[in-house]
Order: C-alpha cells, then sequence, then structure tokens
C-alpha cells in the first residue's frame, strides 16, 4: 500500500531553532519541504568539501587497499586523491598521443637515431631523405645513395649522403624533413609517464585504506548539509522559526506531544493533500512482496502519490516470468543456492532485498525446471511440459505465453476499475478487461491457428461498447460517443500488440534451453576431458549471464511497460525521506 501523507507545519521559538531541528531529526518521520525554495541551498565550502569527497570515494571504489591508513584529515585525502587521480588521466591521455606519435614514426623512420644523425653532421656529413618516383633513384648526384623503403604511388624514400656540398637531386625528388623526435626519445618519455602512472597507483591503493574515514567524513557532511539546507529553507526569523513538509498519517497526530517529549514546545498544523499537490511516496507492502522493492530501486522508479503500489502484482509476475526465460531448474537453482551461501557477503554488494529477490527467482525456476525436467540442459525424465523445437512443444508454450499475458493485463485493467468504483469510468475498465480476452481469441486465431469462436466475438464487442460508451462520461450522448471512438483505435491495436508481447517468454526460454543443449554437445564432442569441462562452464556461465540479461530486458519489461501501461502508471513520484539524523537511520 501508499501509506496516507498529511502535510504540516512546525512552528517554534527562533531561539530554539536548533534544538527544534535536533529534536525533529531525532524523530525522523517528517519529510521537509522548503518554505523557499530559493533558499535552500548550501554553504560553499561545506558544498565542495563534500562534492570533493565523494568525488574520491568514487575513485577509490574499486582500488584495492594497501597498508593502514596514515593520519590525515578526510579533506586532505580526498585531495590527494583528486590531484593523484587527475595526475594519472593526464598521464594516460599523454601516453596515449605518444603512442600514436610512435606509431607515425615508426612507420616512416623505423629505428633511425636523431643523435647520430647530429653526431654525423659535427663531423662533416651530411644526410638528407627524399621521396623520390623509384625508377629515377639512378638520377641523384650524392656521395652516397641509398633506398630506404617504399612508399605509396611508386615511391621510395632515399637516404643521400654528402661530405661536400648539397647533393643533385632531380626535379621530381620531393624532400622529407626529419621528424621533430625519434622512436627512442618517444619510448623514452612513455616509460617515464608509465613510470608515474605507476607510481600514482600505488599511493591510490595506500590511500584506499582511508575509505572507511571518508565514509564516516560524508555521512557528517550530508547530515550537517542537510540541517543546513533545512534551516535556511525554513521560516526564519528572530522570534519565530518553522518548516512545512509531509509526515504519514499513522505519525501526524501525536507529533506536538513527541516534540514536547523532548523539551521543545512547537505549534503544529496539519491538512490533507490538496489535488494539486504532490506528496511523497512511501510503500509498505507486505512483508513477501518487499523484496521487488530492490529492483524498483534499482531502477529508480517510484509511483506517484495517487499511483499503485504495484509490488504485490510485480513480486507475483516477475519470477513466473524470470522461470520462462530461464527454462532451466540447474540455473534457478545456481540462483538460489549460490546467493544463499553467501548471504551477507551478497547482500552487502547488491543489498538485501535486491538478493532475496534473485533468490525467488531462483526458487521458482527450480521448479519450472522440476516440470520441465530440464537442468543444465539436459531433460531427466519425462517433462510436464516440453521446452523444445517440435511444433507441440513450442505451441503449448506459446499458449501458455499468451494466457499469462492476457491475466496480467486483466488484473492491471479490473485495479483500475476498483478504483474508479462507482464512477462510471469503471465499466471502461471492464470493457477493455473483456477486450484484451477478444484480443487473446485473435491472437490465438493468427499466431497458433485456432479458430476464432463465438466467444472471441461477444467478447470483443461487448468490450468495445464498454470502452466506448464509458471512456469519458457525458451526458451529452454525441460527446460520450465521440470521445470513445477517438480514443479507441490506437488503444485497441496497443492491446493487440501487448498480448502479442508476452510471446518473448516462448522465444527467449526457447532460446535459452536450444543454447544449453547446444553447450553440451559441444562439450562432449571435445573428445578431451579438461575441454569438456572448460566447455561446459563457460558455456553455461555465459547462458545463465544472458538469462539473467533477458530477466531484464524482457521480464521486466513486460511489468513496467506492458503492465504498467494498462494500469495507467506514469510513475511521477519521489521518494519519502524524512529528515532524520544517520544514527536513526542506521538502527
Amino acid at each position: 500500500m501508499i501509506v496516507p501523507m498529511r502535510k504540516i507545519f512546525v512552528a517554534c521559538r527562533g531561539s530554539e531553532r536548533q534544538q527544534f531541528l535536533d529534536a525533529l531529526a531525532s524523530l525522523g518521520v517528517v519529510h521537509v519541504v522548503p518554505i523557499d525554495p530559493a533558499k535552500a541551498d548550501v554553504d560553499d565550502q561545506l558544498a565542495s568539501g563534500l562534492a570533493a569527497i565523494e568525488r574520491a570515494l568514487q575513485v577509490l571504489a574499486d582500488i584495492t587497499p594497501a597498508g593502514a591508513p596514515a593520519d590525515l584529515p578526510p579533506r586532505e585525502v580526498a585531495e590527494k586523491v583528486l590531484e593523484l587521480q587527475r595526475r594519472q588521466a593526464e598521464c594516460e591521455s599523454r601516453l596515449t598521443a605518444l603512442y600514436r606519435q610512435l606509431e607515425t614514426v615508426q612507420s616512416l623512420w623505423g629505428e633511425l637515431r636523431l643523435d647520430q644523425l647530429e653526431t654525423l653532421r659535427r663531423a662533416g656529413v651530411e644526410i638528407g631523405f627524399c621521396s623520390i618516383p623509384s625508377d629515377e633513384v639512378s638520377a641523384i648526384q650524392g656521395d652516397c645513395v641509398h633506398p630506404l623503403h617504399k612508399l605509396g604511388g611508386r615511391r621510395i624514400l632515399v637516404a643521400v649522403v654528402s661530405r661536400n656540398g648539397s647533393p643533385e637531386l632531380p626535379d621530381t625528388a620531393e624532400p622529407i624533413p626529419l621528424p621533430s623526435r625519434d622512436a627512442a626519445g618517444i619510448r623514452a618519455e612513455a616509460a617515464e609517464l608509465d613510470a608515474q602512472r605507476k607510481q600514482a597507483a600505488g599511493q591510490l591503493a595506500a590511500l584506499a585504506a582511508h575509505v572507511p574515514a571518508l565514509e564516516a567524513e560524508r555521512e557528517r557532511l550530508q547530515e550537517k548539509a542537510l540541517f543546513d539546507r533545512t534551516l535556511k529553507s525554513g521560516l526564519n526569523s528572530d522570534p519565530l522559526f518553522a518548516v512545512q513538509g509531509w509526515v504519514p498519517a499513522e505519525q501526524a497526530d501525536d507529533l506536538a506531544e513527541r516534540l514536547a517529549a523532548t523539551g521543545i514546545n512547537a505549534a503544529v498544523e496539519l491538512s490533507e493533500p490538496s489535488p494539486d499537490e504532490q506528496p511523497p511516496t512511501l510503500l509498505r507492502p507486505p512483508a513477501w512482496a518487499r523484496p521487488i522493492q530492490g529492483l524498483l530501486e534499482t531502477l529508480g522508479t517510484v509511483s506517484g502519490y495517487r499511483e499503485f503500489d504495484v509490488s504485490v502484482p510485480f513480486m507475483l509476475a516477475l519470477p513466473i516470468f524470470a522461470a520462462m526465460l530461464i527454462s532451466d531448474g540447474g540455473y534457478g537453482a545456481i540462483l538460489l543456492f549460490g546467493p544463499l551461501a553467501f548471504y551477507k557477503k551478497v547482500s552487502r554488494t547488491l543489498g538485501a532485498q535486491f538478493t532475496q529477490l534473485i533468490m525467488v527467482v531462483g526458487a521458482t525456476s527450480l521448479v519450472w525446471g522440476f516440470i520441465c525436467a530440464t537442468f543444465f540442459g539436459v531433460t531427466l525424465y519425462p517433462p510436464l511440459i516440453e521446452v523444445g523445437l517440435s511444433d507441440q512443444a513450442r505451441w503449448l508454450l506459446m499458449k501458455i505465453s499468451f494466457v499469462m499475458g492476457g491475466i496480467h493485463l486483466s488484473v492491471a485493467q479490473l485495479w483500475q476499475a476498483v478504483r474508479y468504483w462507482p464512477d462510471q469510468r469503471f465499466l471502461n475498465k471492464v470493457g477493455w478487461t473483456l477486450f484484451i480476452w477478444g484480443v487473446f481469441g485473435l491472437v490465438g486465431f493468427f499466431v497458433l491457428n485456432v479458430p476464432v469462436g463465438r466467444r472471441t466475438h461477444v467478447l470483443l464487442i461487448l468490450g468495445f461498447l464498454l470502452i466506448v460508451l464509458f471512456a469519458e462520461p457525458a451526458r451529452n450522448p454525441l460527446k460520450r460517443l465521440g470521445w470513445g471512438l477517438a480514443s479507441f483505435p490506437l488503444s485497441a491495436l496497443s492491446a493487440f500488440s501487448d498480448i502479442i508481447s508476452y510471446v518473448r517468454l516462448m522465444a527467449v526460454g526457447l532460446a535459452s534451453s536450444v543454447l544449453a543443449t547446444s553447450f553440451n554437445e559441444m562439450a562432449w564432442e571435445a573428445g578431451f576431458l579438461p575441454l569438456t569441462v572448460v566447455v561446459l562452464i563457460f558455456g553455461h556461465g555465459l547462458n545463465l549471464g544472458l538469462a539473467m540479461i533477458a530477466l531484464f530486458a524482457h521480464g521486466v519489461r513486460l511489468n513496467m511497460l506492458e503492465f504498467s501501461n494498462n494500469l495507467g502508471m506514469q510513475w511521477t513520484g519521489y521518494r519519502y525521506a524524512p529528515f532524520v539524523t544517520r544514527a536513526l537511520q542506521e538502527n
């Protein structure tokens, strides 16, 4: 459910503003909204310090610490990290340019040494280079003429040595100036830059030991910035200080008493949100559906306050879709027992809710694997539902996919109908539910070659009438009919494409099964046990990775796009973030 919110305005004596904010943060229930957004800024020095520490933590995120932390303040550590990161970036950029320059110089001059040419020049030996057609080399007049290598367009590079005076060159010869640097000099600079880059990497590894201190400082500065922003954006005067925001309705009525218990006497005014206001969204799904919140947080999507909490339908549908997309009990066992065996480590990396979601997906895939009798591409016994390339197997899987699509989309429409009741528009949503099942019959005709029966015609006609007549209820029948007819064609096409979209469950699951079988065949044909093991591990690991990509590309899509569109979701919400002390957040 989406927790109801109340708008709150809290005022206290201006002289107690700091104690008041401390007390309000200790309660941790008020989502503060600036009274004057133009003043909701943070001190420049505080903002720059926080930004520097956050950037430093990003730089150190993938670096393995080396040694114990030194006695340095966090801000100094952050500045050193950013300076080293800048130096590394400059070295890498310069190295890239040097390697390109080295390739150009070597392609024309090879290992020519400029210092050796300078030594010869001082000894009175001049060496020049020119480009000339290959059949005119003999026309060059010099003490020594030596062709070096071919150039483009039937020309060659020639070295001309002379001791007394300049050599005589034909008109077709083109002098080639010496490069500003030779290959040896470029390599020397590149080696020096590479050493600097490695030195910077070592220093960053030493500074990575300060990550816990940097994280603690970041939390302190974030809390200070939050207090600073709240203090400046409130109603701030000498006799009075006030803030406004949102509080869960269940915790609103006794807020004044709870503040008084902390020693702060404050005036609290509560009101219901007006239709044009958008309170923050606080979701409170059933305990068994909470793992889906890990996915929604990863996607960064938040239901609007007046929209729907989709946790329950997502939690029911996503694991089933994932099981069909994976189509292998062996992969399901890995996704279930792998995170279970290393739960603490995995949950620290992915978050507890997302880890639990993966385990639920694994359990559902394991059950589907037992139904299909398929484990790591091997069919162990006669399946209840076959995942294979035969026409009968594909037909059944497609039908299952379309039935699931019909149920999934119908739930979305009926949920809206319940929300609209007793408004007449609830009949429009009932009509769409009927029409979806009529479209299901059409899909069966076009894709599965199932004859269209009377039931399909009745569902389509009855659904059409309810959709058109109750899309926009109005007393004027012509206006009502006009609105309904105008919006129907595109929505009807969308319903057809939505049902068809669920065929991906069959297609991707079948592809995963075929890949697993193919890797098994490749492994057995290898004829060498170590190679067989390598092919099996690599092949099934790759297939499991592709299955996980399919889970997000297809399983999540069917919920976030097809289902959500039929539910009318806009995802316009923002997360409820109460003004709270760090210690309370950790508890």
